[in-house]
């Protein structure tokens, strides 16, 4: 199917089912119980077209969508409704948005399947892409930097098994999600909460038009619409019901991830957490997830394990990555010197002082500090609260 809607193949929008949808998707007081009376009433929402104001009534439309659907079958510019979905339509054509509806075969099937569905959605990129097996990423927007390192190297490692890495572009973990499947050469799905000509955050600018030109931005809110608080739970539930699973990198006890996690086992998919130290307080929610029955997750075999082991061929040229496989120790070591080769071995995952590092070691403070910026210049150590941590 075209990856645009141009104006001049278009039938009239009153007549088209591109413009049936756009009314659906604007109707006041048409949300999910409602859309099911239809259904179940009609077998599918054309019904809405052919019945009188009574039918409706009686099966339980307010009379604000009833006038709306009546002030569509008279072709009515100036009702409010009609007026809202002409304009997403013009908006659609003149920033280049895909509009894809339920009524398209390339809808994504996995979505279709959920308890309350996007009626349409708006694309920018390549609309297949949503055809693929997807898993999504998902955790802080104030991620550690070893969380920003498993985002970026599972992400990288899930697209060498052929899975499609999904995400909500947030800053932190969703960020470093897109970022390292791209930077591996692999294409990656944006879910937003804001039309896709806007992009945000505006720190993620660059990475938005990136994933337009190298994969596909989604978002169930027509262009032009600004991001809201309230719009970002909800497209957690199109990121969990576009994949088969859901990994969660880091996540504290209030996150916004534990929701996406509560949608995916609730939409019947698969829930993964990486676990992380004790005293990391973005660790706890992964821990709770752990708890209530995630899968613990070291490599990205045990997802592939989990999920079935259709897409577990490598594809050419993969090398090691942290998120397919544990380095050896004395490859880790490789090209160290024995002061910094002390100071690792001194170190554990969880944070220790330089006080207690310089009593271990036996090495003055400047030399110990020295050693450390060698070390998380090599991404082995990382700066944390209380001091410095392993995290390779």
């Amino acid at each position: 199917m075209p990856a645009t809607i141009p104006a001049q193949s278009n039938p009239g929008l009153f007549r088209s089912e591109t413009g049936f949808w756009l009314l659906l998707s604007c109707l006041p007081k048409f949300g999910v119980r409602r859309q099911q009376a239809i259904t179940e009433h009609f077998g599918d929402f054309h019904g809405l077209l052919t019945r009188n104001a009574a039918t409706l009534k009686a099966i339980g439309l307010a009379a604000e969508t009833i006038e709306a659907l009546e002030a569509w079958r008279r072709q009515d510019r100036h009702h409010p409704v009609v007026a809202a979905a002409v304009a997403i339509y013009r908006d659609c054509l003149r920033t280049g948005t895909v509009i894809l509806t339920m009524a398209d075969a390339d809808y994504p099937d996995p979505l279709r399947h959920i308890q309350d569905p996007p009626l349409v959605l708006y694309l920018r990129g390549d609309r297949t892409l949503l055809g693929r097996e997807q898993i999504g990423i998902v955790g802080s927007r104030n991620a550690t930097r070893a969380g920003l390192e498993h985002a970026r190297s599972f992400a990288a490692a899930l697209g060498r098994k052929g899975l499609l890495v999904t995400s909500g572009l947030a800053l932190g973990v969703d960020g470093a999600a897109h970022s390292g499947a791209l930077d591996a050469g692999f294409a990656t799905v944006a879910v937003i909460g804001n039309g896709v000509d806007r992009p945000y955050p505006y720190r993620h600018r660059t990475l938005s038009a990136r994933i337009a030109a190298e994969g596909v931005i989604v978002s169930e809110y027509p262009p032009g619409t600004s991001a809201k608080a309230g719009h970002f739970p909800r497209r957690n539930r199109i990121i969990s019901g576009l994949s088969r699973g859901i990994l969660v990198v880091e996540a504290g006890l209030k996150s916004g991830s534990l929701i996406t996690a509560r949608l995916a086992l609730e939409q019947g998919r698969e829930v993964f957490a990486i676990p992380g130290s004790v005293h990391n307080p973005l660790a706890r929610g992964c821990h709770e997830l752990i708890r209530q029955g995630a899968k613990l997750v070291e490599t990205v075999d045990d997802i592939c394990d989990e999920l079935g082991t259709w897409w577990s061929a490598q594809g050419p040229g993969e090398g090691p990555d942290m998120a397919t496989e544990k380095q050896p120790e004395n490859a880790i070591m490789t090209g160290l010197d024995a002061r910094e080769i002390a100071v690792l071995e001194a170190l554990g995952y969880d944070p220790q002082s330089t006080d207690d590092l310089c009593s271990v070691t036996g090495l003055p403070a400047d030399q110990l500090m020295q050693s450390l910026l060698l070390l998380e210049l090599q991404g082995l150590v990382d700066a944390a609260p209380g001091g410095f941590q392993r995290i390779a």
